[in-house]
């Protein structure tokens, strides 16, 4: 598997990183849930746009990312406009979307983006070319809040993110019961089997709490811990996250 390597954090390699979200609706907000992180210990923060209430403003969002950088240091920053119909707080023109994205991804105010593959065939491929250019990496991603599709369905998203370009394929999906979860557990250890790309995947909820605690075991590279505030169901706080995957890492 090729691994994702973004400020020295490798992607794909050893233990599950831990990403953090920050979901803020103010400048003041984001800027407190940054300095939250201080001194605490995880590999990415992903920066949930979506929730900003200034998005809108290109110049204010540049603002909010530079500033972001400022408090964070080295850390890592995923940029992700999430959208209401994969679990998002806003909605946003497909052109904007991308003007969006480039604007973070060509003046390197962030290290990720992250790009829905229900976005559209010719928005993905845009976007990640566009990132491409200046060496962003990209997450391709896939949602679903309602149902857990069944496993040939989630192969083949990961597998569709992975032909338009995704450098880490990521989907996130809602169980109704156990097998739900381990539909999930078991795309991901196939894909991530298969795959040259890093798989990132989580089954959302109580009920699919195992699956981020037990990436290791099943290939996903990533999982989301919180400090105070999540961003989906099921997150958990980055210490007892931590203490479960060090456990699993070196059994």
């Amino acid at each position: 598997m090729r691994e994702v390597c973004v400020r020295g954090c490798s992607i794909g390699t050893g233990m599950p990183k831990i990403c953090v979200p920050i979901v803020a609706r103010t400048m003041r907000e984001i800027f407190s849930q940054a300095r939250a992180t201080n001194n605490k210990t995880f590999d990415i923060v992903e920066w949930r746009v979506d929730w900003f209430e200034e998005f809108t403003n290109p110049d204010t969002v540049r603002r909010a990312a530079r500033v972001l950088r400022g408090i964070l240091g080295e850390t890592p920053i995923l940029f992700t406009f999430r959208t209401k119909k994969e679990g998002g707080e806003a909605d946003i023109d497909p052109a904007y979307y991308m003007e969006l994205n480039h604007i973070v991804a060509s003046e390197h105010l962030v290290d990720l983006i992250d790009v829905e593959l229900f976005a559209g065939d010719d928005v993905v491929r845009q976007i990640i070319a566009d990132a491409h250019a200046v060496d962003v990496p990209v997450v391709v991603s896939s949602h679903d809040f309602e149902k857990t599709p069944p496993h040939d369905e989630l192969v083949a998203r990961l597998r569709r993110a992975e032909e338009l370009g995704g450098d880490i394929l990521k989907t996130a999906v809602m169980p109704h019961n156990s097998r739900d979860v381990l539909d999930l557990l078991c795309a991901t250890e196939e894909v991530s089997r298969t795959s040259e790309r890093p798989v990132v995947t989580m089954s959302m909820g109580e009920l699919g709490m195992i699956s981020r605690l037990s990436g290791e075991v099943f290939g996903s590279a990533m999982t989301f811990g919180t400090v105070g505030y999540a961003s989906a169901p099921g997150q958990i706080g980055i210490e007892p996250l931590r203490e479960v995957l060090e456990l699993l890492h070196h059994k």
